[in-house]
This record gives structure tokens, C-alpha cells and sequence, in this order.
């Protein structure tokens, strides 16, 4: 004959398992959403919330302009209910990794809505693809994200209009911050070499001049003849610093430095975020250490 501590035991281990099947089911009914590369995961979580699981293909310190899909992306893709892409030229290869996957998913382009800026690669002009640099432009896509998971989830629409209002408060917080840092730095401090040709839009919104030897696909090596430009221009314009890039090679920057006389500055992060334990794991510490590291490099 069962006991009563048996029978409570048993009543406690149903109600356990009970629960643990419920947080199993409900994290089956979330969502599956796939973004192309770290930083829009992170926007889509902050929109997302608890009703969305969100994988990215290009992960931590990834470079999306010279990706290789995987077959697990194509399953993974497969079985998406919303694609997150940047856009503007950035993921060359997700067309085709779509339709070799079959997914079905519509097909979310962050960036719609922002005014591209221009640049130039190897004599030709198209659009820069980095505008996630510009906190503004962050905005956009927010709301962008945010109509695209209505659309896939209208069911979701009051948590999601909830959960994107809240993170574009914390995206003014954060503009607030980083203009607030950038005006302590002398106007004529604020022109920098970077191995990769990615803060255009950091550098319009907030008074900066980016130089960098390489253009908007890191699988442009700079020549000989571009570096010793670059050099020049350094010694002439008295640029005072050579930052590094998360997802560069740190010897072209090394080189460019010890050849100039320029300092070398701490590590900003472009088109990637960092690991969990890292510096930038979220779109908001990522802008806020980059801030901090030409704040360092550059105030006097």
C-alpha cells in the first residue's frame, strides 16, 4: 500500500514532468526564424522575444561576405517560417542557398528603406551594405523585423509591437550615448584606417572619416601600391590611428601601423558580433565598445 510520502512524491514528480513537457511544447511552438548573420539575429530576438527561436547561418566573428553555406543550413532553412536578410549586396550567396534548400519562407529584407550610400570596389560603384552602422538605420530595421514577424505571426502582433517599442527606446538611449562620446573627440582626431571598408554609414552619422585599404568584400587583398598609398596618406593627413576588425586579417593593420607611425587602437566590430563571453555579444555593446575603443584611441 503506497505511502503518503509515495503518493506526494509521486503527485510532485507528474507535476515536474508536466511542466517540463508544457516548456518542451511551447519552445516547439516558437517560431523558427533564420537571419543571415549575428547582428540581425540579435535585433530579431530583442523583437521576437519569447515567441521566436533564432538561428543565424554566419555566426560570431563570421564574415558574411565570403560565407560557404553548409547542408545543415539548407535544412535548417528548410524549415523556417521567416528568412532575415541584410540586403544591398551583402549575402552573395543566399539566393542560391535558398533555392537549393526549397524553403518556402518569405523573405525579409532588413535593410528596405534605407538610403544606401555608395562605394567603391575595383573600379566599380554599387551600394555600401553595412548600414547597420548607423544607429538610424538600426531603427529601420527594427521596424522592418517587426512587420515581417506580424506578417508571419499575426497572432504575435501586441508582443511584437511591445517588444520592438522597448528596444527602439533603448536604441535612442543608446544614440544619446554614443553622440554624447563622439563629442569629446576632437573634429580633426576623427579620421582613422580600418582593414575593411565598412563604417561609411558610422561615418556619416557621427562625423567620422574612415580610410581603409580594403574595399566592401574582405576578399579584396590590397596591393602593394594600395598600401603604400595608404601609408602616404596616413604621414600626410596625420591620421592618428589603424584600428583592427573583428573578422580582418590583423597583419595588414600591423603593417600599415609600424610603417606610418599611427598607434594601433583596439578591436572594432563590423559585420559581426562577438561571442557570448565577448565584448559586443549584443548590437548594443557591440556599438558601445566600438565607440569606447575610438574614444581611447582618439580623445586627448
Amino acid at each position: 500500500m503506497p505511502t503518503r510520502r509515495n503518493v506526494i512524491t509521486s503527485v510532485t514528480l507528474c507535476l515536474v514532468s508536466a511542466l517540463i513537457g508544457a516548456g518542451r511544447a511551447k519552445a516547439a511552438g516558437k517560431l523558427p526564424v533564420i537571419a543571415t548573420f549575428t547582428i540581425l539575429a540579435d535585433l530579431a530576438r530583442n523583437v521576437g522575444g519569447e515567441r521566436v527561436e533564432v538561428q543565424t547561418l554566419v555566426g560570431p566573428n563570421g564574415d558574411a561576405h565570403v560565407y560557404q553555406p553548409t547542408p545543415a543550413d539548407a535544412k535548417n532553412l528548410a524549415a523556417a517560417k521567416l528568412i532575415l536578410v541584410n540586403g544591398l549586396g551583402l549575402e552573395g550567396w543566399i539566393d542560391r542557398l535558398i533555392k537549393a534548400s526549397g524553403a518556402k519562407a518569405p523573405v525579409l529584407v532588413a535593410s528596405k528603406g534605407v538610403k544606401p550610400l555608395q562605394m567603391r570596389e575595383e573600379g566599380r560603384i554599387g551600394a555600401d551594405p553595412h548600414a547597420w552602422q548607423s544607429i538610424a538605420n538600426a531603427k529601420i530595421y527594427v521596424a522592418n523585423i517587426r512587420d515581417g514577424l506580424i506578417a508571419a505571426d499575426p497572432e504575435g502582433a501586441e508582443a511584437y509591437r511591445a517588444n520592438s517599442a522597448a528596444y527602439l527606446a533603448k536604441l535612442d538611449g543608446l544614440e544619446t550615448e554614443v553622440k554624447q562620446a563622439i563629442a569629446k573627440i576632437p573634429p580633426a582626431q576623427r579620421a582613422i584606417i580600418t582593414t575593411h571598408d565598412a563604417f561609411g554609414y558610422f561615418g556619416a552619422a557621427y562625423g567620422f572619416r574612415f580610410v581603409a585599404p580594403q574595399g566592401v568584400s574582405t576578399e579584396t587583398e590590397a596591393s602593394a601600391s594600395d598600401v603604400a598609398k595608404i601609408i602616404r596618406q596616413i604621414k600626410a593627413e596625420k591620421i592618428p590611428a589603424v584600428f583592427l576588425e573583428n573578422i580582418a586579417d590583423v597583419r595588414l593593420a600591423r603593417r600599415i601601423a609600424e610603417e606610418s607611425g599611427a598607434k594601433i587602437g583596439g578591436a572594432l566590430f563590423s559585420d559581426a558580433l562577438s561571442p557570448p563571453d565577448g565584448p559586443a555579444s549584443t548590437y548594443l555593446d557591440m556599438m558601445r565598445n566600438n565607440v569606447g575603443e575610438l574614444s581611447a584611441a582618439l580623445e586627448k
